[in-house]
């Protein structure tokens, strides 16, 4: 499950980081640390979100 997740990560920390920036920057924010903090906050959101999306996958599989 682990690998599974890691893996779920990349993709899903990549849309989460993305959706931060954009929000930040459509807010006007332009700066150099909200982009940075938003970026940040989305990688880390991203890490329970990928555990559950993983679980989640590997319990249909079975």
């Amino acid at each position: 499950m682990m690998r599974l997740s890691i893996i779920l990560h990349l993709v899903i920390a990549t849309m989460l980081m993305g959706m931060g920036v954009t929000g930040v920057l459509a807010a006007g924010m332009d700066g150099a640390w909200p982009i940075v903090i938003a970026a940040a906050a989305g990688f880390v959101l991203a890490i329970p979100v990928s555990w559950y999306v993983a679980k989640q996958i590997l319990a249909v599989k079975r």
